[in-house]
């Protein structure tokens, strides 16, 4: 069997890292991977051990041409099954070269925005199967128009194994400048609207006060990184909300933490909620698209409906107040991790569904 992979992602997480997990556990079964990556991205060295790599140039949604560099790698390489991995132009440029191609091909989807309907019958006629991180994202796209048969429900996974890792409080409090008797909450996502940050900011003054020892780090990049930055300046968070950036080393970080906060109004599945869980760090979350198939609620963390700020300042509270509890969630978090999102369970998803499509 022989995959061409195609991922437009230019940095090393996310979906891009699921890309490298899968396929070093497909080969391991002896797939012939092929990655197609943009010019100097992050995954074409990562993956450079299971993969060979084809470089493009990949330019986004009115890359038009992307069709035709594509057509001609998969004219080179003749695969058996063309698997896209994310947007950015790759999902309809990629269905289009594959369709011209008469190769069979499997859409990734991991994010749970809606899709016009008008466009869903010309886009997703594209692909053979669409493979969704969560069932709540396959919800979606059923409600978008898309035939129930063609959504194939695989999770995303978490190395559970490399951040299963102690706690290092000198280091945490050196590197972020914190006090020796911190009690730090982290949020780690894209700085962007539908990630609910606003609703955290909205209760933190009244707990900073109740908690003197609280702090509160975020984690991420993205569009609103001025306006955060201005607002947690203000003389209401007293210095102790950080916005702190891209990091590379949260299997460091995150045991450190007494808890990821996570309020967001729209999720796909949410890896680094999966990533704290396998750091025995419990979660308080909102209850939006995946989250509560990974989030379950008194197991591995705490959630709330999206926009309540007062669900969400009572968790916190309690979080805050209850070791026992924060011990109790932090391990069933990190049973959790390894027993239902290891990456051998998603590289079997995949395969099976790469299976199924080629015996068709």
């Amino acid at each position: 069997m022989k995959i061409l992979h195609i991922e437009a992602g230019r940095y090393l997480y996310g979906g891009a890292q699921q890309v490298v997990w899968l396929t070093r556990g497909l080969a391991l079964r002896g797939v012939e991977n092929v990655l197609v990556c943009p010019n100097g991205s992050e995954i074409a060295g990562a993956a450079a051990d299971t993969v060979r790599v084809r470089m493009v140039t990949m330019n986004g949604d009115l890359d038009f041409r992307l069709v035709s560099r594509l057509t001609k790698i998969i004219r080179e390489e003749k695969p058996d099954l063309i698997h896209i991995h994310s947007r950015r132009g790759a999902d309809v440029f990629g269905g289009i070269a594959a369709s011209w191609m008469g190769v069979p091909c499997v859409l990734s989807r991991r994010v749970d925005n809606r899709e016009p309907r008008w466009s869903v019958p010309l886009k997703y006629r594209l692909y053979d199967k669409v493979i969704v991180i969560s069932e709540a994202i396959g919800r979606v796209l059923r409600a978008c128009g898309v035939p129930a048969e063609k959504v194939a429900p695989v999770r995303s996974a978490v190395d559970a194994a490399f951040y299963d890792c102690p706690a290092d409080k000198g280091w945490f409090q050196g590197e972020f400048k914190l006090p020796s008797d911190e009690m730090t909450l982290g949020v780690i996502a894209q700085l962007i609207p539908r990630k609910g940050h606003r609703y955290l900011l909205d209760v933190l003054p009244d707990l900073l006060t109740r908690f003197p020892r609280l702090n509160v780090l975020i984690f991420g990049q993205g569009p609103l990184s001025e306006a955060l930055e201005a607002r947690v300046a203000s003389t209401e968070f007293g210095g102790r909300v950080q916005m702190v950036g891209f990091r590379d080393d949260l299997r460091r970080v995150l045991p450190n933490l007494y808890a990821i906060v996570h309020p967001a109004e729209r999720e796909g599945l949410g890896v680094a909620l999966l990533q704290a869980s396998a750091s025995s760090v419990p979660v308080i979350a909102a209850r939006a698209g995946g989250i509560p198939e990974i989030v379950r609620d008194g197991n591995n963390g705490l959630t709330f409906d999206v926009g309540d700020r007062v669900a969400l300042k009572t968790h916190l509270e309690q979080i805050l107040l209850d070791s026992r509890l924060r011990d109790q969630l932090g391990e069933g978090g990190r049973s959790l991790a390894g027993n239902e999102f290891s990456i051998e369970a998603m590289v079997d998803g995949n395969y099976q569904v790469y299976q199924e499509l080629l015996r068709r």
